[in-house]
């Protein structure tokens, strides 16, 4: 069997290396390296298949503090999102000073608990920034309506979330990401849809914000050295477009796979006392950026699967609120119980495109020897 990786990137560039590599010799070739070339093809086709605007960036990060800048906030202004999560969402929030407002998860689906939202709301509240961790959709249909009703801004970090689908009550489908004012995304290596460094893109269906966006990611540019606004530099290289290019090509096929893996892991691993495998949303679909389990004998299953040559990860081992960093926002140990406990319990297994029934049914079998 072959070694196990937690994310088998160079494995997935294998089956697609030469149309990759020849892709990149094109951009080479063209020296379209910086907002022309592969970088325009490929927001054109990510844009046919979210069926809404995309402006690429650097990084997700970027794709974040873009959006809120767009947005016109202004320093003081709270905006609702959680603390589990990667740091990124919080940190863009700190870094436009604006005041991020925790509102707690849900214990087994790990986002949002869209619940709680409302009383988090104040006269200072201009925006919710939900997180579809892991590949799965907050409760989108609810927190809209919570935006209409209050008159606030949707921003979706959809980042882990790229080939996700939020499914209405009426049973209409879109894209994560597509269905708030902003949606943004991460094209980090790892991501369902990942460049060979960083990359990120931003979402929206309003073709003015759109235009405020690609501004505001060009320096503030209107036209060749003519600035219109106060911008940042954060660009799409054109070879990292060129390789999300081709995998784009194969992007449904690789979620597939992704999901054939959770399901394996699902059928193996349920019924086990003590470990709680993913919960799935009857709102969303689940792509699986990873698979995440519970169990409070976290650390010792870690240490026991690395004994046994299975990578794990813990995503995230400290809820936000009660980083150094963010002690400034008053939050105390206790405030979010359940993303405290998350902290402390979650683990997340191997999980990419690459994964063989072989090395499947080995790390069930050794997560249940454990438990024996």
């Amino acid at each position: 069997m072959q070694t196990i990786q937690m994310s088998d990137i160079y494995g997935q560039y294998l089956t697609m290396k030469k149309e990759i590599d020849s892709a990149m010799q094109e951009v080479i070739k063209s020296t379209l390296f910086i907002k022309s070339g592969k970088a325009i093809d490929f927001e054109k086709k990510l844009s046919a298949y979210l069926n809404t605007n995309v402006i690429g960036c650097a990084n997700g990060t970027d794709a974040l503090q873009v959006a809120f800048m767009a947005l016109g906030l202004q320093p003081g202004d709270e905006v609702i999102t959680t603390p589990f999560t990667f740091v990124a969402t919080v940190e863009v929030l700190a870094l436009l000073g604006l005041k991020p407002v925790f509102v707690d998860v849900c214990p087994n689906k790990f986002n949002i608990d869209s619940s709680k939202i409302e009383e988090a709301i104040t006269n200072k509240t201009k925006a919710i920034l939900p997180v579809h961790l892991f590949g799965q959709c907050a409760d989108l249909e609810t927190i809209k309506k919570l935006t209409e009703k209050h008159g606030l801004f949707l921003i979706e970090d959809a980042c882990q979330a790229l080939g996700t689908e939020f499914i209405f009550k009426d049973g209409t489908k879109k894209h994560a990401g597509t269905i708030g004012h902003i949606g943004c995304n991460s094209f980090f290596p790892s991501k369902n849809l990942g460049a060979f460094g960083d990359g990120g893109a931003i979402y929206t269906e309003d073709e003015s914000l759109a235009n405020v966006i690609r501004s505001i990611a060009n320096h503030g540019m209107k036209a060749k050295y003519q600035y219109e606004r106060v911008g940042v530099n954060s660009r799409l290289d054109s070879i990292q477009a060129a390789i999300l290019e081709v995998k784009l090509k194969y992007f449904d096929k690789h979620i597939l796979a992704r999901q054939a893996a959770a399901t394996y892991y699902d059928e193996h691993l349920s019924g086990i006392e003590g470990l709680q495998i993913p919960a799935k949303a009857s709102y969303s679909t689940h792509t699986f950026h990873q698979y995440t389990i519970r169990t409070v004998k976290r650390n010792e299953l870690q240490k026991y699967l690395g004994e046994k040559g299975i990578p794990s990860m813990i995503y995230y081992p400290g809820a936000i609120h009660l980083q150094e960093a963010y002690q400034f926002l008053g939050y105390q140990k206790g405030d979010f119980p359940i993303s405290e406990n998350l902290a402390e319990t979650v683990l997340s297994l191997p999980m990419h495109t690459e994964l063989t029934e072989e090395q499947l049914e080995y790390t069930a079998d050794i997560v249940r020897e454990f438990y024996l």
